[in-house]
């Protein structure tokens, strides 16, 4: 078997990270991502958490709502104040 490419990277973060226990307690689930992303060419400890339904993502024919884009802003400021405390 030959690999298809060395230049890519398993990708992860500790569930005990501050940053995810600040999104578990907002009632967010924890899941590997069955889909790729430029997090493979990370090296250090990363999260994937983008707006919208996962299932457009990724496809010729993505696309994401204004109010997907929203809530996931309010998202993201809910958990990083979460984190920053």
């Amino acid at each position: 078997m030959k690999e298809r490419s060395l230049r890519l990277n398993s990708s992860a973060i500790a569930k005990e990270h501050p940053l995810v226990q600040s999104g578990i307690a907002l009632g967010r689930k924890t899941y590997g991502s069955p889909t790729l992303s430029d997090q493979a060419a990370l090296t250090c400890q990363s999260l994937k958490l983008g707006p919208g339904d996962s299932t457009r993502s990724h496809s010729a024919d993505e696309y994401i709502y204004v109010h997907e884009i929203e809530e996931g802003v309010d998202l993201y400021i809910k958990i990083l104040k979460g984190f920053l405390k």
